[in-house]
């Protein structure tokens, strides 16, 4: 019997067939191509950035370690500036805002330092350049004019490093970085409290910081008009301790 001719449009090679093929072969090729990138909940920008560290309590971004660096460089400046108001302040309530910052920084250096080695990152040893000239102003000034600086550089400074921790807090992934932040936003929060309770922050200084995004000046000029006075505040006036720390669970 004469074998039967092959019908044409049936086999591998027909013109459905073809198509059929080259439809799956790309199916396959996207998701080869997105494999790596699936099950993989940590991939964002700045995981994948290179300044990203690794570490067992989650990673630690650029500007989680900028955070840190920061906190270590307010304690090593500020912590001295309010031990100087303590014995500098010619009212009760700047003297009240220097045992506020020395208590507070003392804390948060202590965290800060402990969170550092846990994370193996390497932390400053002393304030920098233009931390150094402001405790120098702080230095050369006396009675009214030092509680004014005093006031208003501290309340500059906290009031930029205020953005930085909810910055942080509202996106790090490190829980050490994390419970880190919590205590630096109470901590700081009730120094700007208590600084602003002096009645010698220079709210227009403040107000040209925010709108110049600059850094607190080298020095705060004095007022070019009389303003209205503010009142003294209570002698009495205290704040909460810096952090709240709920009782161990029986």
């Amino acid at each position: 019997m004469r074998p039967r001719p092959p019908v044409k449009g049936r086999g591998i090679v027909s013109g459905t067939g073809l198509i059929v093929t080259c439809l799956a072969a790309t199916f396959a090729a996207l998701v080869f191509s997105l494999w790596p990138y699936t099950d993989r909940p940590e991939t964002g920008p700045d995981v994948l950035s290179a300044q990203t560290l690794r570490t067992s309590y989650g990673p630690l971004s650029a500007l989680d370690q900028d955070f840190l660096v920061k906190v270590r460089l307010a304690g090593l400046w500020e912590l001295p500036a309010g031990q100087q108001a303590r014995a500098k302040g010619t009212t009760p309530a700047v003297r009240t805002a220097g045992r506020h910052l020395v208590d507070g920084h003392r804390f948060l250096d202590e965290r800060v330092r402990g969170v550092a080695a846990r994370l193996n990152l390497a932390l400053p040893d002393e304030p920098s350049d233009q931390q150094k000239q402001w405790l120098e102003i702080l230095d050369e000034t006396q009675g009214a004019e030092y509680d004014r600086q005093f006031a208003t550089i501290l309340r500059l400074a906290h009031g930029r490093v205020f953005s930085v921790v909810a910055q942080v807090r509202a996106s790090t992934r490190n829980s050490l970085v994390r419970d880190l932040a919590d205590d630096a936003n109470t901590t700081v929060l009730d120094h700007i409290r208590v600084l602003e309770a002096t009645g010698c922050v220079d709210f227009d200084a403040v107000a040209r910081d925010l709108v110049t995004g600059s850094t607190p000046p080298t020095a705060v000029p004095a007022p070019a008009s009389p303003t209205t006075p503010v009142p003294a505040p209570d002698p009495a006036f205290t704040l909460p301790p810096p952090t709240f720390r709920p009782p161990p669970e029986q």
